[in-house]
C-alpha cells in the first residue's frame, strides 16, 4: 500500500513538471505566432491593411492580460526597425488605446523610454524614428498635439545651446524638420500658431550656422545642371513647400483615416516633460552632408514624372530606398528585389529613383556607408532582374556622369573609376567606347582621358592585357596600358656597362639553387660600399647598390604571381631587414621595386602593402617616397594615393589595436582589484569562491602597453605631418611658379593635388582630427595661401 503511495507521488511530481514544461512551450508557441502577426501586418495579402489591423487587434486584445510586456516590446521594436511601416504601427496602437487606454498609456510611456535612451546611447536613427512614431501618434489620437509641440520646442531649444559641436544643434532641427511630414498637417490644423512660431525658429537657426563644410562634401565642385545644396537647406526648402500646400502630401500611406471614427473619441495621453541629454565629448553626432542630385523630369522621358528636387515626396522616397539598402545590404539579390517591390512604384519612375539613390550612396562624402563592391554588386542584380529597362537608365546615369566628370570631387573619381570597370568586368567589357572618343583631344591629364585611362588599369586587374587590347578601338591606344612585364635593367641590353651587373647574375644562379639568406649576404659583400650613382641619397648610412641589385633580382625571379614575389620576400625577409635599417634605404627599396614594375601597378600595390605587413618599410618611408622627385610622372596617378591610403589605414589600424587592448587590459586590472576588495570584505561575513587572477595583466604589463601606444601615436602624427607638409611644399612651389611666369595656378595637375589633399583629409578624418590643433599650429597657418587652408578648414568644420 505505501509503495503505491510513493509510486502516486512521483507520478504527480512528473505530470506537475511535464504540464510545466506544456505551459512554457504552449505560451512560447503563442508568443511566436504574436510576433509573427505583428510584423506582417500591412504586407502584401489579399485583404486589405484596413481589415488585416482589425483583426490583429481582436487577437492583440485577448491577449493583453497575459503577454502585455511581450506586446509592448515587438511593437517598440517595429517602430525603429520598421519605419516604413511607421503608420501601420501607429493606427495598430491607436485602436488599441481606443479600446484599452491604460495599455496605450503604457505604450506612449515604453516609446518615451526608448527615445530618451536611443539619445543617450547615440543611435541617432533609432531617436529619429521613435520621434516620427510618437508624432504620428498624434494622428491616431494618442497622444496630444500640445503636449508633441512642448517635445519639438524643447528639441529646438538645443539649437540655442553655446559652447556645443555645431553637428549637435543640425541634428536636432534635422530630426524636428523630418518628423513635420507625418504630423504637420494635424498640427497645421489644431495648433496653427504653435508651428508657425517652432517653424520661425527653425528658420533663425538655419540663417546663422556655418557651412563652411560644404564644398568638402559636394560631389562635383559646379552646381550646374542640378544644384548641390546642403541637406538642412535642402530639407528646409522641401518643408517650406509642403507649407505653401497646406501641409498635404502624396507619399505617406495614412491608414488611420479609415479608422477616424473610432480613433476620435479615444482618450488622448500627455508626453511626459523630456529633456535631451546634455552634450558630452564622447557622443558621436551625424556629420552634414550634402544631397545628391543626378536626373530631374526632362531625364525621364516616359511614364511618370520624378518629383521635384524641393518637393517633400523625394525626400521621402529617398529616405525609404536608403533605408532598404540599409537593411539588406548584406545580401545583394534581395537588397535588389525590395528596391524594385517598392510600394509606390506605379507612381515614380522607379528606376532612375534607385540609381540615383545607389549613386548617392557610392559618392557619399566623406566615406560611403559601405564598401564600393556592395554598390556595384546591387546594380549588377537590379540589371538582372529589370533587364528590359534598368541597363538603359544605368547606361544614361554613366553618360551623365562622365559628362560631368571635369567638375567632379577626386575621391568621387576613384570611386566612379572602381564601379565602372567592375560593372565592365561582370558585362563582357562591352561599352560603346566611340561615342567619348572627343576626349582624345584633350590634355592627358584631363579628367576625361583620365577616366578612361584609370578604367582600363582597373579592368587589366579584372581581366589580362589582351583582352583590354581588343576591347578597345585602335584610336585609344595611347590610353591602353602598358604589358605588365618586369624591366630588369641586369638583363637590358645595357646591362654590361652597369655596376653590379656580374653580381645580379651571381645571385640569380644561386636564389635558382635555393641558397640560404646567409649565402645571399655573401655574395652582396663583393659589392663595394661606394661609387653607386645613389650614393647622394645614402649619406654613408647604407649601401644603394646592394639594396638594387638584391630587391630588382629576387623580385624579378618572383615576377611569374604574387605568391612568387610573396614567398621570395618571405625566404629573404631577414636580407630585406639588414639592408633596410634606415628610412633612407627603405625608399631605396621602393625605388627599386618601382624600377623594376612601373608597368606593372597592381603588383606595386600588393609589394608594398606586403613589405608594410612583414616591417620591412615603415609607413613614414612609404609617404616620403611617394612625394619623392622619382615619383613625380606617377603623381597623378590612382595606384600611387591606393598605396598612400594603405598606408595610413595600417598605421590606424596599428593605433586602434593598441588602444582596444590597453582599455581591455585596464578595465581587467580594474575589475580584479575591485573583486579583490569585495572579497576581503565579505571573508569575516560569508565564504566565497576564491578569485582567480589568471587573467589579470600585471601593472608593468599595462604600463608597457601604454608606453607602446604611445610609441604608436607619435608615428601616426608623423606620418600625417609628413604627408601634409609635402603637400603643402609642392602646392606652394606650383603657386610660386604660376605666379612668377604669369600663369593660371588653376590647371588640371594642381586641381589632381589639391583633390588628393582633401581626400586624405577626409578618408581618415576620425584619426585625423586627433591632430588637428597641432596641425593648425605648425602646418596650416594663417599666412599659408587661401586654396590650400580652405581645405584645412572645411575638414575642421565637418565636426564643428
Amino acid at each position: 500500500m505505501s509503495r503505491r503511495r510513493a509510486h502516486d507521488t512521483e507520478d504527480e511530481g512528473y505530470d506537475h513538471r511535464r504540464n510545466k514544461r506544456r505551459r512554457v512551450s504552449e505560451n512560447q508557441e503563442i508568443e511566436d505566432r504574436l510576433e509573427s502577426l505583428i510584423l506582417r501586418v500591412g504586407e502584401r495579402s489579399t485583404s486589405s491593411v484596413e481589415s488585416n489591423l482589425e483583426g490583429l487587434v481582436s487577437v492583440l486584445e485577448a491577449d493583453l492580460g497575459t503577454f502585455r510586456l511581450k506586446i509592448l516590446r515587438i511593437l517598440s521594436d517595429c517602430a525603429v526597425r520598421m519605419p516604413e511601416k511607421c503608420t501601420v504601427y501607429t493606427t495598430l496602437v491607436g485602436l488599441l488605446n481606443a479600446k484599452n487606454y491604460k495599455f496605450g498609456g503604457e505604450f506612449v510611456d515604453h516609446m518615451v523610454k526608448t527615445f530618451k535612451e536611443s539619445l543617450k546611447m547615440c543611435r541617432w536613427d533609432a531617436a529619429r524614428y521613435s520621434l516620427r512614431f510618437l508624432a504620428d501618434l498624434v494622428n491616431c489620437h494618442v497622444i496630444s498635439a500640445t503636449s508633441l509641440l512642448q517635445l519639438l520646442d524643447t528639441m529646438i531649444d538645443v539649437s540655442n545651446e553655446d559652447t556645443v559641436p555645431q553637428v549637435r544643434r543640425d541634428w536636432f532641427v534635422f530630426a524636428v524638420l523630418s518628423t513635420l511630414p507625418w504630423v504637420g498637417r494635424d498640427l497645421y490644423e489644431k495648433k496653427e500658431s504653435a508651428l508657425e512660431s517652432l517653424l520661425l525658429r527653425i528658420e533663425v537657426y538655419l540663417n546663422k550656422r556655418s557651412k563652411k563644410h560644404h564644398n568638402a562634401l559636394r560631389v562635383w565642385s559646379s552646381d550646374a545642371p542640378h544644384p548641390q545644396e546642403e541637406y538642412l537647406d535642402c530639407l528646409w526648402a522641401q518643408i517650406r513647400k509642403l507649407r505653401q500646400d497646406n501641409w498635404a502630401e502624396k507619399h505617406i500611406p495614412r491608414p488611420y483615416l479609415t479608422f477616424d471614427t473610432i480613433l476620435c473619441e479615444a482618450l488622448q495621453h500627455n508626453l511626459p516633460q523630456i529633456i535631451p541629454p546634455p552634450h558630452n565629448d564622447a557622443f558621436v553626432y551625424p556629420m552634414p552632408w550634402v544631397v545628391y542630385r543626378m536626373f530631374d523630369y526632362t531625364d525621364c522621358p516616359d511614364g511618370p514624372n520624378l518629383p521635384g528636387a524641393h518637393s517633400i515626396e523625394r525626400f521621402l522616397i529617398e529616405e525609404h530606398l536608403h533605408h532598404i539598402i540599409e537593411t539588406y545590404h548584406h545580401e545583394r539579390k534581395d537588397c535588389a528585389a525590395q528596391l524594385l517591390s517598392f510600394p509606390f512604384k506605379h507612381k515614380i519612375p522607379l528606376e532612375y529613383c534607385i540609381v540615383e539613390v545607389i549613386f548617392a550612396e557610392l559618392f557619399h562624402m566623406p566615406t560611403p556607408r559601405y564598401l564600393d563592391i556592395c554598390y556595384g554588386s546591387i546594380l549588377i542584380e537590379l540589371c538582372k532582374l529589370q533587364p528590359a529597362t534598368l541597363p538603359q537608365v544605368l547606361a544614361q546615369a554613366t553618360e551623365i556622369l562622365f559628362m560631368r566628370i571635369d567638375s567632379m570631387n577626386t575621391s568621387c573619381f576613384d570611386r566612379f573609376v572602381n564601379w565602372f570597370s567592375y560593372h565592365l568586368s561582370n558585362f563582357k567589357f562591352t561599352w560603346s567606347w566611340d561615342e567619348w572618343d572627343s576626349c582624345l583631344l584633350l590634355d592627358g591629364e584631363h579628367p576625361r582621358p583620365k577616366f578612361i585611362q584609370e578604367v582600363l588599369q582597373k579592368c587589366l586587374r579584372l581581366s589580362y592585357h589582351q583582352r583590354i587590347t581588343e576591347m578597345m578601338p585602335t584610336t585609344y591606344g595611347k590610353l591602353i596600358p602598358q604589358v605588365p612585364v618586369p624591366n630588369f635593367k641586369y638583363a637590358s641590353e645595357e646591362a654590361a656597362s652597369l655596376p653590379g651587373t656580374a653580381v645580379a647574375h651571381q645571385l640569380v644562379v644561386a636564389i635558382r639553387q635555393k641558397c640560404s639568406p646567409e649565402e645571399v649576404v655573401n655574395i652582396l659583400k663583393e659589392i663595394p660600399n661606394s661609387g653607386y650613382s645613389g650614393e647622394e641619397m645614402s649619406d654613408g648610412t647604407f649601401n644603394a647598390l646592394k639594396i638594387d641589385v638584391f630587391v630588382q633580382t629576387l623580385l624579378n625571379l618572383g615576377s611569374k604571381s604574387f605568391s612568387h614575389s610573396f614567398a621570395a620576400i618571405s625566404k629573404f625577409h631577414s636580407v630585406f631587414r639588414a639592408l633596410a635599417e634606415t628610412e633612407e634605404a627603405q625608399i631605396c627599396v621602393l625605388h627599386n621595386i618601382y624600377e623594376l614594375w612601373s608597368s606593372h601597378q597592381q603588383m606595386m600595390v600588393v609589394l608594398v602593402d606586403k613589405l608594410l605587413k612583414l616591417q620591412i618599410v615603415d609607413c613614414s618611408a612609404v609617404a616620403t617616397w611617394i612625394f619623392s622627385k622619382e615619383m613625380t610622372s606617377e603623381f597623378t596617378k590612382m595606384y600611387l594615393w591606393e598605396i598612400l591610403h594603405l598606408t595610413i589605414k595600417k598605421m590606424n589600424k596599428h593605433v586602434i589595436k593598441l588602444n582596444t587592448e590597453l582599455s581591455v587590459a585596464k578595465d581587467k586590472l580594474s575589475k580584479a582589484d575591485s573583486s579583490s576588495s569585495e572579497s576581503d570584505e565579505d571573508a569575516p561575513t560569508k565564504r566565497k569562491k576564491p578569485i582567480t587572477h589568471a587573467d589579470k595583466p600585471s601593472e608593468e604589463a599595462v604600463e608597457r602597453m601604454e608606453e607602446k601606444l604611445e610609441a604608436a601615436n607619435v608615428n601616426q602624427k608623423r606620418l600625417f605631418l609628413i604627408v601634409f607638409q609635402r603637400f603643402i611644399m609642392i602646392l606652394s612651389e606650383h603657386m610660386l611658379r604660376s605666379d612668377t611666369d604669369g600663369r593660371d595656378p588653376d590647371t588640371d595637375w594642381y586641381r589632381w593635388t589639391i583633390g588628393r589633399l582633401q581626400q586624405v583629409f577626409l578618408m581618415h578624418h576620425e584619426q585625423v582630427q586627433k591632430y588637428s590643433s597641432t596641425l593648425e599650429t605648425l602646418l596650416f597657418t594663417s599666412d599659408l595661401d587661401t586654396h590650400i587652408l580652405e581645405v584645412f578648414q572645411q575638414f575642421v568644420a565637418l565636426r564643428a
